[in-house]
């Protein structure tokens, strides 16, 4: 009797799963569909899955127009440097944070806390003043600089995290054979901390990819604007340009799902650690 139950039990989960496997993925597929079709075609009904006038027209319209060629280098500019400077910035405040104390530390800590639970949206007309009032407007260092607010937080936290499982006796060993903290730091923790600082880099990356709303309202020109502005800019006041849609969310998805693929062991095992031990 316990033996079907539990059968029974296993049975229902993989059911469960694989439901909502499929309810996930429909949109995923839909829109991969979606982007080798022509426009008129994605209004035909009823719909179809597999295109009968199978082409990649949309994507060598992105390919053949350097404004949305742009609009991805920008992306990938911005993300890459934002995770350079979250990282490296981070490091070296959880550092302090970890092997320290000092006047002030529990209240920079809750005041780093805090602004984890503030909505971005709230702080979008200050920021926009601020960034006028420092003559960055329309500038990368614009999209930078705020995009480090909403990143370092969750970055020195985690990486804090990660290092206060690893004891203060590897700092006293490398300055007793004559190094330095300094060198204590980059050479024994952070390669000791990889998965937490890759776990931490794939959240950086994403939340610079995937902002919209910023990137939208610090920015006036195309040249200066990132993927999901461009995505939007499709949508014309006329007509909308769906299968372009649909193949730049799907180039627009490609860096983070190749990034999951490659480094998923890595940020799993990082979550665990800077969250839990």
């Amino acid at each position: 009797m316990v033996g079907k139950k539990k059968t029974s039990v296993q049975i229902l989960v993989i059911i469960l799963l694989i439901l909502g496997a499929v309810w996930a993925g429909f949109p995923i597929l839909w829109m991969l569909s979606n982007s080798f079709k022509g426009n008129a075609e994605i209004f035909t009904f009823p719909p179809t899955w597999i295109s009968e006038n199978f082409s990649f027209e949309a994507y060598a319209k992105i390919f053949m127009n350097p404004e949305q060629v742009r609009f991805f280098l920008n992306s990938y500019m911005i993300s890459a440097i934002v995770v350079v400077l979250t990282l490296f910035i981070g490091i070296m405040a959880s550092y302090a944070f970890s092997r320290f104390n000092f006047k002030g530390k529990s209240v920079i800590n809750t005041i780093i806390v805090s602004v984890q639970a503030v909505p971005p949206i709230t702080l979008l007309i200050p920021y926009l003043s601020l960034i006028v009032t420092l003559k960055l407007y329309n500038t990368y260092g614009a999209l930078i600089l705020t995009y480090l607010v909403f990143t370092l937080p969750y970055c020195i936290l985690m990486v804090t995290g990660y290092l206060n499982t690893m004891p203060k006796d590897l700092d006293e060993a490398v300055m007793i054979d004559g190094g330095s903290r300094w060198t204590a730091l980059w050479k024994i923790l952070v390669p000791s901390a990889i998965p937490g600082l890759v776990s931490v880099g794939m959240y950086t990356f994403m939340q610079a990819w995937n902002e919209y709303l910023f990137a939208l309202t610090l920015t006036k020109t195309n040249d200066m604007r990132t993927v999901p502005v461009g995505i939007n800019l499709l949508m014309g006041q006329h007509a909308y340009e769906w299968n372009q849609m649909m193949a730049m969310s799907v180039l627009g998805s490609l860096p983070i799902l190749l990034l999951f693929l490659f480094f998923q062991k890595y940020f799993i095992a990082g979550m665990t650690a800077g969250s839990v031990k």
